[in-house]
């Protein structure tokens, strides 16, 4: 056992064909994700995220820099993963139930049927149905009782439930923290659903350009910033702080900052919701980054490298 799930340490990924940032999709990525969190991954499309957790799935080798998985390289720990795609790829001409049994089939020490039939009968699905006349909500569904079945140490979604209706997407999103809470199971997803996060996740990764921006458990990520509000002369109120942005609110001011002493008199200071920073660091992609201490890779790139190799 390990007590952290994924490491990067200078991670990079490179693909061919012109682009904006030449190429990389990831550079210079680094961060620790504990185990046992559950991990939210955000940012604009083209962010680098998708690229990102299939390194952690072990379907992408990086270009530069290294990336361990429970201690491992990823493909020494693929039977501890469980990854589901954007696509989310299935057999369509195996019906609903064959699914299931092929999920058995290939992880016949650690496959939970009892879970994985339940994930599918509370969607109301005819087990007899084949996965190509089903709608996306239902192939999504079908997808997440493989991954769950399986019983996974790291469980790894990619845009799980964007095509979920809001009451479907409640339900599996129960399910999923509650069967994460039981096993200590580490989860990461990458979701562009703000307002859900604060509820469903401990710990964030934002990826901008390639990057990681901010990092760290929530808590600390909001106790690392303020909103202020108020009257007067912005230039002095933000002189000794980290300012992530700035604007005009009606006859006032706002700022979302990380605080370095005092705040100004005259200026109100509040403490920022998750959404509130997520938002401001978005439109802000200059921003400084930020890793909380919990998220900071512990190894040099050199040393996790003789780590995977040894």
């Amino acid at each position: 056992m390990t007590d952290t799930a994924i490491e990067a340490a200078a991670l990079g990924k490179r693909f061919g064909g012109p682009s904006r940032r030449g190429g990389w999709a990831l550079r210079d990525c680094g961060f620790r994700l504990p185990a046992g969190r559950i991990c939210a991954v955000v940012g604009p499309n083209g962010a680098g995220k998708s690229t990102l957790l299939a390194h952690a799935a072990g379907l992408l080798e990086p270009t530069e820099g290294t990336l361990t998985v429970l201690g491992s390289h990823p493909s020494a720990a693929r039977e501890r993963i469980a990854y589901v795609a954007q696509d989310k790829p299935l057999y369509p001409q195996l019906t609903v139930t064959e699914t299931l049994r092929l999920g058995h089939e290939l992880n016949p020490g650690r496959w939970d049927a009892a879970l994985a039939e339940r994930i599918v009968t509370d969607g109301h699905l005819d087990p007899a149905a084949r996965i190509r006349d089903l709608s996306g909500g239902q192939r999504t569904r079908v997808a997440l009782a493989l991954v769950l079945g399986k019983r996974p140490e790291l469980l790894l979604l990619d845009e799980p439930m964007a095509d979920l209706d809001p009451l479907a997407r409640h339900q599996l999103m129960g399910t999923l923290l509650a069967e994460a809470a039981e096993h200590g199971t580490t989860v990461v997803m990458s979701s562009h659903i703000l307002g859900e996060l604060a509820h469903a996740c401990d710990f964030l990764l934002l990826v901008g350009d390639g990057r990681i921006r901010l990092g760290g458990a929530i808590d600390d990520l909001v106790a690392a910033h303020r909103l202020i509000t108020g009257r007067g002369p912005l230039t002095d109120a933000l002189a000794p702080h980290t300012v992530i942005e700035s604007r005009a609110t009606g006859r006032g001011l706002t700022a979302l900052i990380r605080p370095a002493g005092p705040i100004a008199p005259g200026w109100e200071a509040a403490e920022p919701s998750l959404e509130d920073i997520l938002l401001a660091h978005l439109r802000s992609p200059d921003a400084p980054a930020l890793l909380t201490p919990g998220a900071t890779a512990r190894s040099s790139a050199s040393d996790m490298s003789a780590a995977v190799t040894a």
